[in-house]
């Protein structure tokens, strides 16, 4: 797949006003990232997703690095970890941000400085809450229901061959009800020379509902986002990789693995900087994914073409669709924002 292109059809840069937050810093950053907040349409694809007034709202605000949302349609509420507080976080419109969860994460007592809390969430099937912890290093269902949490889980995955996994950091179930995962080691506070790293490698998973779980990959250095095509035959994962800023197509065979892999897009004018990696993503129903990246939120078509940027002004980690999906929540730094879609 080629990097983008660098003669568009069609770029418009819309500088859109955004509502208050709930909770807005008084300092020079949020005055930044106030100022930065904007949609690049760079081909018209795009407008059948976004509509050209959306604006980039600021909804909640104050967390030291929000992260992997999920939205609940029973009770219509957003959950979002706040990792490094080892808290899952609760935003529905019209209430004050609320403590979900505490200890999201690190529940056994490792010492975690820096991303001890849970990360990526979803739902399964039966609508339990599923986590990415960080500090536990595994994958967990929370036991108890959504309306009355607690922090007991069960494990569901948290070794591959006996060594034990290195950081869970993002999730998607297939239709049949495997579990696919990444596992790169942002939990771990020396990440790849850390001590207690077992794995030589950063893997990307399939957990069965048996418990068996079985590797898809190894070959990207710190794979992270993980999304499926609407249709489940293409897995697509984003490589954090600041040198190396790739969303890889996997193609998958009827055993739920990798029949073909090609490379969906490459970041190349971005390699090397810090305005921050590809991360968390997320397709919606007619096969558009958006996936953050550096400086905000990217939306490609299916063959991999770049049809927008939505600039959050800070470093973007992940997103998620309300249950209509008219609507897409974001994670990044200290702020969760939204952009209302067609």
């Amino acid at each position: 797949m080629k990097a983008r292109n660098i003669t568009i059809p069609l770029c418009i840069t819309l500088f859109l006003a955004a509502c208050q937050p709930n909770k807005q810093p008084a300092s020079d950053f949020a005055k930044q990232v106030n100022a930065a907040r904007r949609i690049e349409i760079i081909d018209k694809e795009a407008l059948n997703v976004i509509d050209s007034s959306a604006a980039i709202e600021v909804i909640d605000s104050g967390y030291k690095w929000s992260e992997g949302p999920v939205y609940v349609k029973d009770g219509d509420y957003l959950l979002f970890s706040d990792i490094p507080n080892n808290k899952i976080m609760k935003w529905k419109e019209g209430m004050a941000s609320s403590v979900y969860l505490s200890p999201s994460g690190n529940t056994g007592g490792r010492k975690v400085e820096k991303e001890p809390g849970s990360n990526g969430l979803t739902l399964d099937a039966k609508g339990n809450l599923i986590l990415c912890q960080h500090g536990d290093r595994r994958i967990a269902r929370m036991d108890a229901p959504l309306n009355n949490p607690i922090s007991k889980f069960v494990t569901l995955a948290d070794n591959y061959l006996g060594k034990k996994l290195n950081s869970p950091n993002d999730l998607v179930y297939s239709a049949n009800g495997d579990l696919y995962f990444t596992d790169p080691p942002y939990g771990l506070d020396k990440r790849l020379e850390d001590t207690a790293k077992q794995l030589d490698f950063q893997g990307v998973y399939r957990l069965k509902p048996s418990g068996q779980l079985d590797l898809v990959t190894k070959e990207l250095k710190l794979p992270n986002g993980i999304a499926f095509s609407p249709d489940g035959k293409i897995l697509y994962v984003s490589n954090s990789d600041s040198l190396n800023m790739i969303w890889m197509k996997y193609e998958l065979n009827d055993d739920g693995l990798i029949k073909n892999e090609s490379l969906f897009y490459h970041a190349k004018e971005y390699d090397g900087t810090n305005a921050g990696n590809p991360d968390g993503m997320k397709v919606n129903k007619s096969g558009y994914i958006f996936a953050a990246g550096p400086e905000g939120l990217w939306l490609f078509n299916p063959a991999g073409k770049l049809l927008a940027r939505i600039y959050t002004g800070t470093k973007t980690a992940n997103c998620a669709f309300s249950d209509d999906q008219k609507t897409i929540y974001i994670t990044c730094s200290s702020y969760v924002m939204r952009v209302r879609l067609k």
